[in-house]
């Protein structure tokens, strides 16, 4: 019997599985399709939320700790498994800010490198940005992550370790359950018996935790994303005006999003979308007018009220534990929540308060 199932083969579940190995656990991670392919995969990968100021303490807090850790995260997975997940260190420049300057309070209060700069010092170091931009802060040390490469290279670090199970195309539909105690999960392939469950279903969790008759707040929310091919140089740091974002990759790849739409769990990609975001594109990049996207896709994004994430045990269901509802920030988020979970599990002093994020009285 393994000592710990994991659901859910997104970022945080993976991570989630691989630092309980780390910690000599037997995991067994249950996926119903492939590992990485749904908001992990979609996302843009920006190692900051888009409008940090914008968010509470508590997601500020798993933020910071993230950030801080993500560099050393990609050294690890790229030593250990030859996959390189590109923590790629661009900088961010928000252009035109209207709250422009809570923004660089929130900075001075929270001593994060965000500062006023000119904006011909933004057009001298990002000579691809279009006219029309009057207003720009910067923070220099803000990195994007190749989401993909991410997720493969965890998947990779897990069948590694001898201590730790992947099963994909598992998919869980329900809970071994008896007197108030999780026992393990019921699966289209059959039970499967744990000591503890950790539900990081995504969008999907609150579907899985109603067979419970439990009502988690989080719901699908759509997020659709267009790709470019450029070259190498074409575009030096993250760009980011009216809530739409230029991601640069290492290879000259530019990621434009994203969408935020009500849609239930509907993934297709619209005519509608793709106009809106080339337009986007376009006004941030003039020189992709006329080139046409090499990639347009939708992910599902799991909300959660005010984006704060559900981490910790399930109060009347002993065993179960919940690492989900990361909205818009799963892949900033992901190595301080799952730090944050195995700590908690393992009963040790957490890495931050973990009360803002405890499912007890949230559900």
């Amino acid at each position: 019997m393994p000592d710990v199932i994991v659901v859910g083969g997104g970022v945080v579940g993976l991570l989630s599985a691989w630092l309980l190995g780390q910690e000599g656990a037997r995991v067994t991670l249950l996926e119903r399709g492939e590992t990485g392919r749904e908001a992990s995969w979609a996302g843009g990968g920006i190692v900051s939320p888009l409008y940090p100021w914008r968010y509470s303490r508590a997601v500020a807090n798993l933020a910071h700790w993230s950030q801080d850790f993500y560099p050393q995260l990609g050294q690890r997975l790229l030593a250990d498994t030859g996959v390189d997940p590109e923590v790629h260190v661009t900088g961010l420049y928000w252009l035109d800010l209207e709250d422009q300057a809570e923004a660089l309070e929130w900075a001075r209060v929270n001593h994060r490198p965000l500062h006023e700069v000119d904006i011909d010092s933004v057009r001298a170091a990002v000579p691809a940005l279009g006219e029309g931009f009057g207003r720009a802060v910067h923070m220099p040390d803000v990195a994007n992550v190749r989401n993909p490469r991410l997720t493969r290279s965890l998947r990779e670090a897990l069948g590694a370790m001898p201590n730790v199970t992947l099963r994909e195309g598992c998919e869980v539909d329900g809970f071994i359950e008896s007197a108030g105690s999780i026992l393990g999960v019921r699966t289209s392939q059959g039970d499967i018996r744990s000591e503890s469950v950790v539900l990081a279903a995504g969008a999907w969790s609150g579907e899985l935790l109603a067979k419970l008759g439990l009502e988690l707040p989080v719901e699908p929310v759509k997020g659709q994303m267009i790709l470019y091919k450029c070259d190498a140089d074409f575009l030096s740091s993250m760009v980011l005006a009216k809530g739409r974002y230029a991601i640069p990759r290492r290879d000259g790849h530019i990621l434009v999003g994203s969408t935020l739409e009500h849609a239930g769990f509907d993934k297709t990609p619209t005519d509608e979308a793709l106009a809106s975001l080339r337009a986007s594109a376009e006004e941030l990049l003039p020189a992709l007018a006329g080139q046409q996207p090499i990639r347009h896709w939708a992910g599902l994004r799991p909300g959660s009220p005010e984006g704060i994430p559900f981490i910790g045990p399930v109060p009347g269901h002993s065993g179960l534990w919940l690492n989900t509802g990361h909205y818009r920030n799963g892949l900033v988020l992901a190595p301080a929540s799952c730090r944050l979970l195995v700590d908690l599990m393992q009963g040790r002093e957490a890495i931050i308060d973990p009360l803002p994020y405890a499912p007890e009285g949230r559900i």
